[in-house]
């Protein structure tokens, strides 16, 4: 087994931009390109495989199993840019593994004659009240547009691991624009706030109309369970320094 893209339909896509969210650093990529690619609703067109993915299979409500994989889906833009996402149960799980994913996609962005290259992700920063985005590229034009709106320029020097760093790297390569949105998030649980920032940015770039008041049920599930682990927290400090305190008031002897 190599790896490998399947076209399940054909299309004939019109100057599309390839959108681009896999599992990372609170989901964030992934949740921002699954969410947009539902309310687009989407059409699945597309499958990638890779022996590189964990090796373990999926298994559905019915029984039935499959492997890891990728998923490519189309969306036709009847007033501009078409759009072709992509997510995935995973990542690869080596380093050749990731440089052999981000090849074939870009292979694939070749052949459909993608225009721009957009991958999300998230970094690790403790969030005020709306989580910010930062942004980088290879082309100084698309960044504009990403900072026009609404995102800020990455700090030197940040490390971008994974699939959303090689795409935006290796795409210079095949002439393809790319930038990378990255929304702050905590990292530890799947983050719909830092997904809704990005999508903020995201709608703006693509001039897109999407409705994101979904994501604030998940927003607020997820608020509630980090106040619990905030609240547990508080109580295992509190329970610590009563340990600390009994300890030192105990008082040794020397016979």
């Amino acid at each position: 087994m190599k790896t490998s893209i399947t076209e399940k339909i054909s299309i004939k896509a019109q100057k599309p931009i390839l959108v681009e969210g896999l599992p990372g650093l609170g989901m964030v990529g992934r949740i921002a390109t699954r969410y947009l690619a539902k309310q687009l609703k989407a059409k699945k067109f597309a499958l990638l495989y890779s022996p590189h993915f964990p090796y373990y299979v999926v298994v559905n409500k019915k029984g039935n199993t499959r492997l890891l994989r990728g998923e490519f889906r189309y969306w036709k833009n009847s007033e501009g840019n078409d759009l072709i996402l992509f997510t995935g149960d995973s990542q690869a799980q080596t380093i050749e593994g990731q440089y052999e994913i981000a090849e074939t996609i870009l292979d694939f962005a070749k052949k459909h004659n993608i225009e721009a290259i957009i991958t999300l992700g998230g970094y690790r920063q403790e969030a005020d009240e709306t989580p910010h985005v930062i942004a980088t590229a290879t082309d100084p034009k698309i960044l504009g547009k990403a900072i026009d709106a609404g995102a800020s320029l990455s700090p030197p020097g940040n490390p971008i691991v994974g699939t959303a760093g090689l795409l935006v790297g290796m795409a210079r390569f095949k002439e393809i624009p790319a930038v990378c949105l990255l929304g702050e998030t905590r990292g530890y649980l799947p983050d719909p706030k830092a997904a809704k920032s990005l999508l903020l940015v995201l709608k703006r770039m693509l001039r897109i109309d999407v409705g994101l008041d979904s994501l604030d049920q998940d927003i607020t599930k997820s608020d509630r369970i980090l106040e619990k682990m905030r609240q547990i927290e508080a109580r295992r400090e509190t329970y610590a320094r009563k340990v600390r305190k009994s300890e030192e008031g105990k008082t040794g002897y020397i016979s």
